[in-house]
């Protein structure tokens, strides 16, 4: 059984004792403090807010639990029931709710599930904002109401319409170029959400031929539902059966999106922020951001049209606070995650497929060849166990004193910057073991330099 809480919300597995695992004592204190915390830095006597859930089995639990518990605080709710992360969050700007909680883990496992948190935006929360969350929960700092003053509960279905409609008015979702073009499209929506959004989104994309690949949203995942490369071999064949044009597969809760080529290869899990952010920046150039843990090649992209490419720490929020403050016209993370601020500040899947589907139309070129045109950089990742009794400071200064002539940055763990890419070592807030991820040109160079960096810390 496990149990993890951050300043990103609380996620764990279903079953056990409380305190150990995510147990119903557990999502009742911790959706109470959430509210709690709404209520405080509003000014407001009536609040709303959103709820919605991925389709885990365990999902109508946890959110019954979570929406009893936050109308007995007298907040009014909104429940989606199924929709996709992105979808909650649009509906939270869309209401003019107080905040927002999907119920979801994301690509972990199906005996896992979370609460992940919004505030007013429509946006996780801040490393200040989700602390004052835990410490609330801690220390069990809220009340509920009389029964008289319990909130309303109101069940609305429309926002997943409401969202495929915002993504076909942007400007360059190009809907005329896709129709015509003829695209056929594979999809593999692992058994949750993206069955129910995915093939609707396509149709009004004018994909007339749609192949679905475990789309039924019962939470029977089909496979391991993070998608990276290893997992995808069922969809990847399945494209090739079919004869595909393209193939998509995201995770549980939309938000992050694979891309799978016609002949089966994988167009790669790091280039799907690199390709749409190629789209975007040809037709509305403007600065890019991605975390110290993507590929270099999103920078070369970027330099080719003459804009600029700012980093951030890994973290979605930390990502929006730079594209923010760097005013960038896309942004994401290497994990397929694309952050498009003329929709929202949030990861979107949907609307990845809807300007990926736009550069392939208007390129008039095979998948496979698209992904041609963009530098190969590769990934190296790798971890050690750390020793309680080992200071992590001792170790990323014992590294950089190894590297004094590369470039450094030291907002998340240690970054270090090379000819062909880079290595960062992070510490894990979730477990006693340090990452260590390299990137170079060929599978060597990223895994040599990750050995070296190993090799260092070892001798400590």
């Amino acid at each position: 059984m496990a149990l993890i809480k951050s300043i990103s919300g609380i996620r764990g597995t279903i079953g056990g004792r409380p305190g150990e695992s995510l147990s119903p004592v557990d999502i009742v204190k911790f959706a109470a403090a959430f509210g709690t915390w709404i209520k405080r830095r509003n000014s407001k006597k009536i609040l709303s807010m959103v709820i919605g859930r991925d389709a885990r089995k365990t999902g109508p639990m946890v959110s019954g639990l979570i929406i009893s518990s936050l109308r007995s605080m007298g907040i009014n709710i909104i429940d989606l029931g199924m929709a996709t992360t992105p979808t909650v969050e649009l509906a939270v700007t869309g209401s003019v709710a107080a905040g927002g909680i999907i119920v979801t883990a994301s690509h972990n496992p199906a005996e896992w599930n979370a609460l992940k948190l919004l505030n007013e935006k429509g946006e996780f929360l801040s490393s200040d904002d989700g602390l004052a969350v835990l410490q609330i929960a801690d220390s069990e700092d809220f009340e509920f109401v009389a029964g008289d003053l319990t909130g309303s509960l109101l069940t609305d279905s429309s926002w997943g319409q409401k969202h495929i409609n915002q993504i076909l008015e942007l400007d360059l979702v190009n809907v005329k170029e896709i129709k015509s073009s003829g695209i056929s499209v594979a999809i593999d929506c692992i058994n949750s959400v993206g069955g129910i959004i995915l093939p609707d989104l396509l149709k009004s994309l004018g994909i007339n031929n749609i192949y679905e690949l475990n789309s039924t949203p019962d939470g029977n995942f089909a496979h391991n539902p993070e998608p990276l490369p290893d997992n995808l071999k069922g969809i990847s064949e399945f494209v090739c059966k079919v004869k595909a044009d393209v193939g998509f597969v995201v995770d549980p809760d939309v938000d992050r999106l694979a891309i799978i080529c016609e002949d089966g290869s994988m167009f790669g899990e790091e280039y799907t922020l690199v390709s749409v952010a190629d789209y975007i920046l040809k037709h509305t150039p403007g600065s890019t951001v991605s975390n110290l843990s993507s590929t270099k090649a999103l920078k070369d992209v970027t330099g080719k049209y003459g804009c600029n490419h700012y980093s951030s720490a890994v973290g979605e929020v930390n990502v929006v606070e730079e594209m923010k403050k760097s005013e960038a016209v896309i942004g994401g993370e290497g994990n397929g995650g694309i952050i498009y601020p003329k929709l929202h500040y949030g990861r979107d899947a949907l609307v990845g497929i809807a300007l990926f589907l736009s550069h392939l139309a208007t390129s008039r070129i095979k998948c496979s060849s698209l992904r041609q045109f963009y530098p190969d950089y590769v990934i190296s990742k790798k971890k050690l166990n750390l020793s309680s009794a080992i200071d992590f400071r001792m170790i990323t200064d014992a590294v950089k004193g190894q590297f004094q002539d590369h470039l450094i940055d030291e907002r998340d763990g240690l970054w270090i910057g090379h000819k062909n890419g880079w290595v960062q070592i992070r510490k894990s807030n979730t477990e006693p073991i340090m990452r260590i991820y390299a990137e170079g040109r060929t599978s060597k160079e990223a895994d040599d330099m990750a050995n070296r960096v190993i090799e260092i810390v070892v001798k400590l």
